[in-house]
């Protein structure tokens, strides 16, 4: 019986017993959650409120900030990335300067929560178990897209609230911009559940959404410098800048927010009664019945085969976007010290153009760490969801079960670099060989990051999610700890922190090959800790 005709036979109850037992269900999703939303409402809050300060340091006096509004409006690859300015005060500057990377944190946030508390619980057996008690249809749907609420509303009440010194109207749309994009793809998330049989299907579909959303903006400011192009309102990133927070609010852009959310949340929950507990409307296709999977290593390469073309191509894309904004970084810097300073301290004390280039190399760098953790905890995926059992019951021993994963893990980290370093070269259309240089000398912080989730997932399959805080951490002093000024000896428990600032710097290769060893070091002690514990423990 498929999906769709087993969902139709289905029983019809009342609405009140669909949404029984939501309440429980919701305090369980919190109690799960409460390291891993505080984590992303923490480095959402902090980036945004740290930038008031930054931002009077680089334009202190109204005509600095003046001047940067007009060279914006002529700016266009820059503009493509934040967006353009709709006011010069501190406020208005920050809602332009984090506006759109706090919506994407916002939109990940939510998209974590929705897939995680409906399609893997689904995947992994659970919900079936709890759905066997008095739990409504609908009551697993309900808590997760509550528990996005809540998370949305608790970064919008602290971003509004410590920006209303900036100014109370500016700082409360400004939060309310950022919490309507975290529960538009919230909701989103929660109709490509019940589209897919798997979870890292969903939050792969959502993602990408997610990021034709950023290159739909992009697109549309690039063209227009006051938001009005189509293609910026096409996209709900387009709609938190249009809502122009600090620059003559448009309230009423908050009921797109309002109304994607109910409409797709609609959508959601009609699709959610039309079908088992278990089941989709897009049936996986079945895999090959002979030969392609003969070893372990074919097996991870197939399960993530998807996940390595989706950041390779990402990751070109975004050296060609980064790579064309060389020159108008360096035209918006112009003679300002402060702002040169920030870009050194990231990329180093070489010219502004070289420094710019070794700082958005080094995002890069620290955005990969995010790819090798998730590689990595795919073993952990593998494991807790009883996949892994039946492999190891046969003629594989868990070291060869592992290294197909993480070959791919660590391989995968240095594809994705010469990608970016070659969309870096075509972006810039520059010399190729230090620009491949400087990507590729990011790999060992990478690996050394890595390396400790493959010790993590080695000690205990519990305390293997920690890699992700662990991450977080590091993206979080690379990404906002230049900007802060914050002491070197902050700055340096990053491993990135260790690296030779390329290209226009000296290659160092004590601290490249430290880091290496390391790396090595920490995957050995977590293969070695993998062959000792039990499964699942």
């Amino acid at each position: 019986m498929t999906a769709v005709t087993a969902g139709r036979f289905a029983p019809r109850v009342g609405g009140g017993r669909q949404l029984a037992g939501t309440g429980t269900l919701l305090r369980f999703a919190l109690r799960r959650d409460r390291v891993m939303i505080p984590v992303w409402i923490a480095v959402n809050a902090l980036m945004v409120l740290s930038m008031p300060n930054t931002l009077k340091g680089l334009y202190g006096t109204a005509a600095e900030r003046a001047d940067l509004v007009r060279q914006m409006e002529t700016n266009t690859s820059l503009r493509a990335m934040v967006g353009p300015i709709f006011d010069d005060s501190i406020g208005g500057l920050t809602a332009w300067r984090v506006g759109v990377f706090a919506g994407l944190l916002a939109a990940v946030m939510s998209l974590l929560v929705v897939v995680r508390h409906t399609r893997d619980e689904e995947e992994s057996g659970r919900q079936e178990l709890i759905s066997s008690a008095m739990v409504g249809r609908r009551a697993p749907l309900t808590a997760a897209l509550l528990a996005a609420a809540v998370a949305n509303g608790v970064l919008a009440l602290i971003v509004a609230g410590g920006l209303a010194v900036q100014g109370g109207v500016g700082a409360l749309a400004f939060g309310l911009g950022i919490a309507g994009v975290g529960m538009v793809f919230a909701t989103m998330a929660a109709i490509v559940v019940q589209l897919t049989e798997s979870a890292r299907l969903a939050r792969g579909l959502t993602s990408a959404v997610l990021g034709a959303a950023f290159v739909l903006r992009a697109a549309g400011d690039s063209a227009a410098d006051d938001g009005s192009s189509v293609l910026t309102w096409l996209s709900p990133s387009g709609w938190l800048e249009n809502l122009r927070p600090y620059g003559q609010e448009r309230w009423r852009v908050l009921l797109l927010f309002a109304g994607a959310a109910v409409v797709q949340g609609a959508i959601a929950y009609e699709l959610a009664g039309r079908r088992d507990v278990g089941m989709s409307f897009l049936p996986t296709r079945p895999g090959p019945a002979e030969g392609r999977l003969a070893t372990a290593g074919a097996l991870a390469w197939r399960l993530q085969r998807g996940s390595v073309l989706g950041w390779s191509i990402g990751f070109f894309l975004a050296g060609v976007v980064y790579g064309a904004m060389t020159e108008g970084a360096a035209d918006l810097v112009g003679d300002n010290d402060n702002a040169r300073e920030v870009f050194q301290r990231m990329g180093g004390q070489s010219g502004l153009t070289d420094a710019f280039l070794a700082s958005m190399i080094g995002i890069m760098g620290l955005i990969a760490a995010l790819y090798i953790v998730a590689s990595v905890l795919r073993l952990h995926g593998e494991e807790t969801s009883q996949r892994a059992e039946p492999i190891l019951a046969n003629a594989v021993g868990r070291l060869r079960w592992a290294s197909g994963h993480l070959l791919i893990a660590f391989g995968g980290a240095a594809l994705i670099m010469l990608l970016s370093g070659l969309g870096f070269a075509v972006g810039y259309g520059q010399e190729l060989g230090p620009i491949l240089g400087a990507c590729l000398v990011q790999l060992p912080a990478i690996w050394t990051i890595g390396g400790l989730a493959v010790l993590l997932h080695g000690v205990s399959a519990r305390v293997a999610v920690a890699a992700w805080a662990v991450a977080g951490a590091v993206l979080l002093i690379g990404w906002i700890g230049p900007a802060l000024d914050l002491p070197p000896a902050v700055l340096d428990v990053s491993p990135f922190g260790h690296l030779p600032k390329l290209p226009g710097g000296e290659m160092a290769w004590t601290p490249v090959l430290v880091l290496t060893a390391i790396a090595v070091a920490l995957v050995a002690g977590g293969l070695a800790a993998l062959r000792r514990r039990d499964m699942s423990t």
